[in-house]
């Protein structure tokens, strides 16, 4: 059976599903990406360049879909360069950034199977999320316009994945039917609670914190307001200072993923760090962490902090409540999805960092009495979100979509 992957980044999302099949031969694995250091033995990866970047003269309406475009565009000259090698997938399985737009052009007896992130609302979610009032017009326009290249591949594919009820409830309930919630899954069997806290210890960083020290984490892909960052360094600083024996650890890059930038090139990190000085002998940020790496800190920590706009449940989150970590959250709807209040986490408004430092207060100085919180966090993400059931959950839609009976052996 041939499989065709597409996303602008590899492997993504798709990282657990092409490994469990890699080694199988009964399949042939290909991987259409703009990453130029994507490589994955026994599967062939083709990359594309973008041939410009979006005009400048574009209407701002249209600057996101010209830039899907221009990844459909390269997708699809590298799609048909795969099909001369006689390369002919069975299905086609596919990240909504662009990469699908003209897949079935060069494909067309190919089922799609579309990987559905995120559908753009002006209203109840991430875009006036905090606001008093409606958004300009001007930016609801711009919202509007943006979701055109989602809900072409909404039409194309023959069904879709999405991670959460969360998430799916973003997109038209039209196509509420072409959507399976299946998420990406969390290894449980590796993500797992340290058998002893012994502190913190990370060679590479020469960061080690003794284990009589209390370790506040924080995990995240960018320092930003989307992840609630300005949020969490106001209370991480009221905690260092009301606790001397705290250290505060922040996983993750000094840079925006989502959202937009703050002005005059000002990082969140810069701003905060002024606004907030702390004792930069018990707030630690270490950039990105290898997973072993991440791993450790989540199983050193006494509290873990999460927070989100009504946006994308991050795998962080997930991974922590598998490591058995308290996890402090904030209450938005991605989040309770998940995380029930003093039964598997804590939660907190997310725009009231006085409430998040009582929270972490009370977790530190309750730590054996909320061992049952670890344990049942782990137990949910066990539960609701371990790979193996993923795993499985995702090849069946797959044996759906091609009416054959896929092989594996998920034990």
């Amino acid at each position: 059976m041939r499989i065709l992957f597409l996303h602008r980044n590899f492997p993504a999302q798709f990282r657990h599903l092409i490994s469990h099949l890699i080694n199988d031969p009964g399949y042939d694995l290909a991987f259409i990406t703009n990453r130029k250091d994507a490589k994955i033995k026994g599967m062939t990866v083709g990359f594309y360049d973008l041939t410009r970047q979006v005009s400048e003269h574009t209407h701002s309406y249209l600057k996101n879909y010209e830039e899907f475009i221009i990844h459909g565009q390269g997708t699809a000259r590298v799609a048909l360069k795969l099909k001369d090698t006689g390369f002919y997938p069975d299905v086609i399985i596919g990240h909504t950034w662009g990469q699908n737009l003209f897949i079935q052009e060069v494909f067309p007896d190919a089922p799609l199977i579309g990987y559905f992130e995120w559908f753009y609302n002006s209203k109840g979610s991430d875009a006036d999320f905090g606001r008093t009032s409606e958004l300009p017009l001007d930016k609801r326009a711009n919202i509007r316009i943006k979701n055109s290249p989602i809900l072409l591949d909404l039409i194309s594919c023959r069904t879709g994945l999405v991670p959460t009820m969360w998430q799916k409830k973003q997109f038209p309930e039209f196509f509420h039917d072409k959507l399976n919630v299946i998420h990406d899954g969390i290894d449980t069997d590796i993500c797992k609670p340290s058998p002893s806290r012994n502190g913190l210890n990370l060679p590479r960083l020469k960061l080690s914190i003794p284990s009589d020290c209390e370790i506040i984490t924080y995990s995240t892909r960018g320092m930003e307001a989307y992840r609630g960052f300005p949020q969490f360094m106001e209370a991480a600083s009221a905690i260092l200072k009301e606790r001397p024996e705290a250290h505060v650890v922040i996983a993750g890059e000094d840079r925006v993923c989502y959202g937009a930038q703050l002005a005059k090139g000002q990082s969140y990190k810069q701003m905060m760090t002024e606004k907030f000085p702390m004792d930069p002998d018990r707030i630690h940020f270490t950039g990105l962490l290898s997973y072993p790496e991440y791993l450790t800190l989540l199983q050193s920590s006494w509290v873990h902090v999460y927070l989100t706009y009504p946006f994308v449940l991050s795998w962080s989150m997930l991974e922590a409540m598998a490591a058995g970590c308290i996890v402090a959250a904030s209450s938005t709807p991605p989040v309770l999805e998940v995380l029930r209040d003093n039964e598997n986490g804590f939660l907190f408004d997310f725009f009231y960092p006085y409430q998040l430092a009582q929270k972490i207060t009370y977790i530190l100085e309750n730590q054996k009495k909320l061992q049952p919180v670890r344990d049942s966090a782990r137990k949910t993400i066990c539960m609701h979100y371990d790979l193996k059931d993923c795993l499985k959950k995702q090849l069946h839609v797959i044996s759906y979509v091609i009416g054959k009976e896929m092989e594996g052996n998920m034990a």
